[in-house]
């Protein structure tokens, strides 16, 4: 177990990344709410300080008292057990308190955690929740990112956040990696930390199957479109077909057509769309859709595991340069599929629920996975925008299938 000494640097270190992610905004954009699965970056700096405010003071703090006495209803996210929230599309409009008054909230309970780390340093039961805040507050610094996309999007201006331009994406390797399948180990292995929806670790039975070498390109799914994707139900699901004709899909989020020529909005403002570039903001149902236009299939996540492992992707995230925001090269798993850890989620063909023996924790952080284990797809492998320490292949994301504001993307899989 660390000291108590290097979970504060670990704290510090990562309570900042948060505010740093903010820097770039103005404060108008800390209020904007673009869609009811966003979240204005305001409340994500007030949420991850109630977290530790209300899972680690409250339970550990002699005298305890909240830092203000309704911060509680503003900043809940989804936990029913601690009690009534702002219901989730109505977050953007509550612009008080502001944006100073939030970010001398999280400083408050920075001290106090430091204190009481600090009185504590023996404490595990106290530094475990610590460590599992930092994991919590680290998905949200990913959140903000995407977030802060679908903000600057709803912008006739289309402003940049970052400067600069992405990465270009070098050429592509198409092929495929064969498994011969059989008994594989599914899940984390114990070593470090992990969220509980990645455990127990179990064994699966897997048939022969392949992987493709490469993502999906936007060049590639530019021809799905052009040969009539969204017009053709025999490739949809019928609830993904409803969904398109509902929502008018005609092209994954954030592209946009001026004359002949396509773009996409990045978080360094809108860009000519690169064809060599893994497409990203596609939903599970497009994801589905590409694939049974292309006669192949989506792996299961028990699939892309398996062959990510084989493969020798990195489970090491420290071997892995920082971000860079937007979809580029990352590194080469041997002859195996490449670009699995870190560039855009790919979804899988698989259902979210829990592995066999799986047991939610007791109270009201037993809600922090477990009850969503229903409705949803898992992805895999972690975009551009996750935080390095969390590029684990044990990973699992989830999402319903229509949503696509996230970095989400497309890894085909066929029978041997």
């Amino acid at each position: 177990m660390r000291t108590a000494s290097q979970l504060l640097r670990q704290y510090t270190r990562v309570r900042a990344r948060t505010e740093e992610l903010c820097r770039p905004l103005a404060v108008e954009d800390h209020v904007i709410q673009p869609h009811a699965d966003a979240s204005p970056p305001k409340w994500h700096l007030g949420h991850t300080a109630w977290f530790f405010e209300t899972f680690v003071l409250e339970r550990f703090e002699r005298g305890f008292a909240p830092h203000h006495p309704d911060y509680g209803f503003l900043f809940n996210s989804y936990y029913n057990a601690i009690g009534t929230r702002v219901d989730r599309p109505l977050r953007g409009l509550c612009s008080r308190p502001a944006v100073t008054e939030v970010l001398a909230y999280r400083h408050a309970v920075d001290e106090r955690v430091a204190a009481l780390l600090d009185e504590q340093p023996d404490n595990a039961a106290l530094a475990s929740l610590v460590e599992l805040g930092l994991n919590h507050e680290q998905q949200h610094q990913e959140l903000l990112l995407t977030d802060i996309k679908a903000i600057l999007f709803q912008e006739p201006l289309f402003p940049a956040y970052a400067p600069g331009k992405p990465p270009r994406a070098g050429g592509t390797e198409p092929g495929w990696a064969e498994f011969a399948g059989g008994r594989a180990w599914i899940g984390h292995d114990g070593a470090g930390f992990a969220y509980d929806n990645e455990q127990p670790r179990h064994e699966v039975l897997l048939r022969p199957c392949r992987l493709a070498h490469e993502l999906v390109s936007n060049g590639e799914f530019l021809r799905f479109m052009h040969d009539g994707g969204y017009a053709r139900p025999e490739y949809w699901l019928a609830d993904g077909w409803d969904t398109a004709r509902r929502h008018g899909w005609q092209a994954p989020q954030y592209w946009l057509q001026r004359g002949t020529q396509w773009f996409t909005h990045t978080l360094y403002g809108l860009q000519p769309l690169d064809p060599n570039a893994p497409v990203t903001h596609v939903s599970f149902y497009e994801a589905d859709a590409y694939a049974r236009y292309a006669g192949k299939r989506l792996p299961t996540e028990f699939e892309w595991e398996f062959a990510a492992r084989q493969s020798g992707a990195p489970d090491n995230p420290g071997a892995l340069a920082g971000s860079a925001l937007e979809p580029h090269n990352a590194p080469v798993a041997g002859n195996g599929p490449r670009r699995m850890i870190g560039e855009v989620w790919e979804w899988t063909n698989s259902a979210y629920l829990p592995y066999p023996g799986y047991v939610a924790p007791a109270g009201a952080i037993g809600e922090y996975n477990g009850k969503f284990m229903v409705n949803q797809m898992v992805l895999r492998g972690g975009s551009v925008a996750t935080p390095r320490e969390h590029l684990r292949l044990s990973y699992r994301n989830f999402f319903h299938p229509d949503k696509r504001w996230q970095f989400t993307g497309i890894r085909l899989a066929g029978d041997l």
